[in-house]
């Protein structure tokens, strides 16, 4: 299956697709903790047992993404030894230290506070409880923080001098920690995640509402998910945005492969929309572009000229074609996000957010859309920084540990087959679990009057009217 591909090619499919695993769990536990810690707050704030329902439906399910994330990160980490122990060696008295800091403050704070979070609300008072529940949303964005970090130094790396042996070693820690890509990577990646689990979350509340089980739950999650789409998308363009203006200032080669730019263009660079890149030939062919555009949105100046990869070497380029489409499939999905929340606000104000079926099935067919985005940001990010490991400074092909290929494929093929068993296990009793949301009880007379958060009296308990009825 891999007899034509080196050593090299097989790691880095490996780390690949490691990554490609572990990223997604991430990316839902670092927003869905955040929600949990709204959920929690909203009960304690408007007493409203709704809020606590759907609190307790969702630590469950974060619960499982939590943990299938822990363990797909704890096996994405040995590849450093076994794969790339070169890197590990040259770069590792920078990045060591910054995914050591993770462990002692995100890991530690995330498994003190969780198990009060998930069992502890009986035991420790309600106070306390939500306490744990901020401590661990906090210590999912501590653990991004790090993380992202150790990232964007690979990408923009400073505060760093090399020593005798050619090893990358700390100069200034504030330089290392906040170099010049981080605060952008971090934004934009946190972001995500927000919108992730905001597309999840509506997706569930779309699918209760379109079968009709919990119309009460559904309209409350449903509800929330939709702001959260419709303020959080357009500013994660305008992020999106910013973080590309700083990609073209250190890292303008990758600029280059995301726009398709093969030549130059002294006097305004078109914004090519679709094409087929053609790498032999160096050109986009059948290429749907606007004129100057790009020279527009990156320089923000119709006729600035923009270099093309007609100034790299050939063995300085990355992979155009995979950044090139991966780019697009992000903005596109951002995009249609920025279009259901828009849509959201109009049914909002027609007052038809939970009775619409074109705005569920839209939702629903947008859940596992945050995904996708993530991934392909990620692909544009990593491939992009191709030939480097270290940008700029080190080769990926200088960073690979002595290893046969046969080693390699074969440790490959075995995690394929157990990531899709395990992993695949996993996903589908998220899927199960998101499908069982208990219908809403009949209201408690001692409890007086039930709040229906913007739902109509249609939607809820004791009114059988069904949600065309809302």
């Amino acid at each position: 299956m891999f007899e034509n591909f080196d050593a090299q090619l097989l790691a880095r499919i490996q780390f690949a697709f490691t990554v490609s695993f572990h990223i997604i769990f991430p990316a839902f536990s670092i927003g869905l903790a955040s929600y949990l810690a709204v959920l929690e707050g909203l009960y304690l704030w408007k007493k409203d047992k709704v809020y606590l329902e759907l609190f307790d439906f969702w630590k469950t399910i974060f619960a499982v993404a939590f943990g299938m994330g822990v363990v797909s990160g704890i096996v994405m980490s040995y590849q450093f030894g076994t794969n790339w122990s070169v890197f590990s060696d040259k770069a590792g008295p920078v990045i060591g230290p910054l995914m050591g800091y993770e462990v002692l403050t995100a890991f530690f704070l995330e498994a003190g506070f969780l198990g009060v979070m998930l069992f502890g609300r009986n035991r420790v008072g309600p106070g306390l409880h939500f306490f744990a529940t901020l401590m661990v949303a906090f210590g999912t964005l501590i653990s991004a923080t790090w993380i992202l970090s150790v990232n964007s130094w690979m990408q923009t790396p400073d505060g760093f001098a090399m020593n005798d042996v050619g090893q990358f070693v700390p100069v200034d820690w504030w330089k290392i920690v906040f170099n010049p890509s981080f605060t952008y990577r971090l934004t934009h990646m946190v972001i995500a995640a927000y919108l992730t689990t905001a597309f999840v979350v509506g997706a569930v509340g779309a699918w209760h509402l379109l079968k009709d089980t919990a119309p009460r739950r559904a309209g409350v999650m449903f509800s929330m998910a939709m702001w959260m789409a419709a303020i959080v998308a357009p500013i994660q363009i305008a992020a999106g945005d910013a973080h590309g203006l700083n990609t073209l200032e250190y890292q303008p080669v990758k600029v280059m492969a995301m726009e398709g730019h093969f030549d130059s263009h002294p006097d305004g660079a078109p914004l090519i929309l679709f094409g087929i890149p053609n790498t032999a030939e160096k050109r986009i062919d059948y290429a749907i572009q606007i004129p100057k555009l790009s020279s527009l949105i990156l320089k923000h100046d119709l006729n600035a000229p923009l270099d093309g990869l007609d100034t790299i070497p050939d063995d300085k380029e990355p992979p155009v074609a995979i950044v090139f489409w991966s780019f697009r499939v992000m903005v596109a999905i951002g995009f249609a996000m920025l279009g259901v929340g828009l849509f959201s606000l109009w049914c909002r104000w027609k007052g038809t957010l939970h009775s619409n079926d074109w705005l569920h099935r839209a939702a629903l067919v947008m859940g596992p859309s945050g995904f996708v985005a993530v991934l392909a940001g990620w692909i544009t990010t990593e491939v992009g920084r191709q030939p480097y490991t270290v940008y700029g400074h080190l080769l990926t092909a200088d960073s690979i540990s002595p290893i046969a290929a046969p080693a390699v494929a074969a440790s490959l093929i075995a995690f394929i087959v157990v990531y899709f068993i395990v992993f695949g296990a996993g996903t589908f009793y998220i899927l199960r679990l998101m499908g069982r949301l208990p219908r809403d009880p009949m209201p408690d007379l001692d409890d007086g009057p039930i709040r229906t958060s913007g739902i109509t009296p249609a939607a809820q308990p004791g009114h059988h009217g069904g949600k065309h009825a809302h």
